[in-house]
């Protein structure tokens, strides 16, 4: 094996299995044991950001989170620039040798104390609402006269507009342009986010929802370099691909190279901020045909020639940073990869997608369990004392389906209706239905139909419940072919029933298919998948 085949595998199983969990937790809690077997309590670690530093004045519990909010006051209240830069080095290191406990506790304090000052706000709110405002004949003042009645107004407004700014502003302003500091900064959101799970205060969620749009203007289409990853990159770049591919695992270095070789493509957004890191990346099958199932993407072999392509198959997209959660890099990545394809390849003709339906089967259980008991209690058998219950009943099941339900129960004598045989065969742990050659057939045009039905009418707050579906739907895709047993992995099975879908990006209609979607929730989808949901036409 080479030695960038090496760095590769080892960089990689270093790195967590889940990429969707990484955060500063990542970064242990403990500090380790001073190897050397020194007992001053003193050691090196390295640094997340960059360099290595002493952090023994951290090693004490108390002393240390004592000593990072002084330094994070510090970093804050401090004018003179010379020292500043050592300040904020300082802040970002204490604040990794930190327990978990203390960082939730910080963050608290820099919601808390360093937001908003409200009472210099109210006062500025009162002396504008007392002056008072110029007639109608105020064009025909002199204007100097003019000038000296607008002038009040507009030095409130300037000192109320710096009044609402909050505190930790200038400590997120000096971070960005702080060496690594855009990074610490995506970090630190990864962890207000997992603070907000543990404890939802308004002032946390008011520093999440300001943190947020600050990275999302930093993080601007403008800042960011797209890159086409290839095998001559850096060990150390293509093992953050690797770790980080969040969709169809990789599973070994040929299939990583398979991945990056003739007739795929891989793509991702570089912050000069945080170099050799990307933010985002997208993996793309130049294909015959737009590819109906997750296993002739991964393992055609060999691919076609890419002069006979005619579609760009989006098949994964990951981001690398939980603390960019919400943060759309996605959007713009997609629409400059379909750009710069069909500038180099202009037989490209059709842009795709094959993606997962990640909540589909947690839906459908969901409805599946509440549907059941709602029946029990109407029935008598049971009482509605969970609120998730108190639904109107609905249909979850044709009337063909219940009966073809009913024809493979092993016990057609019980009372068993068809939700409950659905919900039984899809709980079960080993997934057996999906491999029955008796009950294939049967589920095929049931979670077909429902999956259309979860698709197209399923929502939360006006937008697609599911979230691959809102991504694509908001970026101007359509839902163009439901795909039956497209992915039999494990993943697939649980999340989805092993349906895949296909959305389709329409060169001259994604302006459109977006503007109508995010307006009114409009979910574009071709005839095909419409047909899905006519009722009482049965499925073949």
């Amino acid at each position: 094996m080479s030695k960038k085949n090496l760095a590769i595998l080892m960089r990689a199983r270093m790195r967590p299995n889940d990429p969707t969990k990484l955060s500063l937790s990542q970064i242990p809690n403990e500090m380790p044991s001073n190897p050397h077997g020194d007992q001053s309590g003193e050691y090196i670690v390295q640094n997340p950001v960059g360099g290595n530093r002493d952090l023994g004045a951290f090693s004490n519990t108390t002393r240390g989170f004592d000593l990072v909010r002084d330094t994070m006051h510090s970093a804050i209240a401090m004018s003179k620039t010379e020292v500043l830069d050592t300040i904020l080095d300082d802040f970002q290191e204490g604040y990794f040798s930190l327990s978990h406990e203390d960082r939730k506790k910080l963050l608290l304090v820099l919601a808390k104390e360093y937001d908003v000052n409200r009472l210099q706000v109210q006062e500025l709110i009162k002396q504008y609402l007392g002056l008072e405002l110029p007639g109608s004949n105020v064009a025909e003042l002199h204007v100097s006269k003019r000038e000296s009645l607008f002038s009040a107004f507009y030095r409130i407004e300037r000192n109320l507009r710096h009044a609402l700014q909050p505190t930790y502003e200038v400590l997120f302003e000096r971070l960005n342009t702080h060496p690594g500091g855009l990074r610490f900064l995506s970090i630190l959101r990864a962890d207000i986010l997992s603070t907000l799970a543990e404890e939802n205060t308004s002032s946390l969620r008011a520093l999440d929802s300001y943190l947020k749009e600050r990275l999302t203007m930093w993080l601007s289409p403008a800042t960011l370099e797209l890159h086409q990853l290839t095998w001559n990159d850096p060990a150390s770049l293509l093992e953050k691909i690797v770790a980080y591919e969040a969709v169809h695992p990789i599973s070994n270095l040929l299939d990583l190279k398979r991945r990056l070789g003739v007739g795929r493509r891989c793509f991702g957004y570089l912050h000069p901020s945080i170099p050799g890191e990307p933010l985002i990346f997208i993996e793309v099958a130049l294909m015959e045909t737009t590819a109906q199932t997750i296993q002739e993407v991964l393992w055609d072999n060999p691919p076609i020639p890419e002069n006979e392509a005619t579609c760009a198959l989006f098949y994964s997209i990951s981001s690398t940073q939980p603390g960019l959660a919400g943060i759309n890099l996605g959007k713009f990545l997609i629409k400059r990869v379909i750009t710069l394809v069909k500038r180099d390849m202009p037989h490209i003709s059709t842009f795709a997608t094959l993606s997962p339906i990640p909540g589909f089967m947690q839906w459908l259980l969901s409805k599946l369990t509440s549907q059941s008991r709602l029946a029990e209690s109407e029935d008598g058998s049971c009482t509605l004392t969970d609120t998730s219950l108190s639904t109107f009943s609905e249909k979850i099941l044709l009337p063909e389906e219940e009966r073809a339900l009913m024809s493979i129960s092993e016990d057609p004598s019980s009372d068993n209706n068809g939700m409950e045989i659905l919900r039984n065969l899809l709980s079960l742990k080993n997934c057996d239905w999906a491999t029955s050659p008796r009950i294939l057939p049967v589920l095929k045009p049931i979670l077909t139909r429902l999956c259309a039905r979860y698709l197209l009418q399923e929502k939360k707050r006006g937008k697609a419940l599911d979230s691959v579906a809102n991504f694509h739907l908001q970026n101007g895709a359509m839902v163009e072919r439901i795909n039956w047993m497209a992915d039999r992995s494990e993943k697939g099975l649980r999340q989805s029933g092993g349906i895949m879908v296909n959305y389709v990006y329409r060169l001259e209609n994604i302006e459109e298919h977006a503007h109508s979607y995010l307006s009114s929730g409009e979910i574009r989808s071709s005839p095909n998948v419409q047909s899905y949901l006519e009722e009482p036409k049965s499925q073949e």
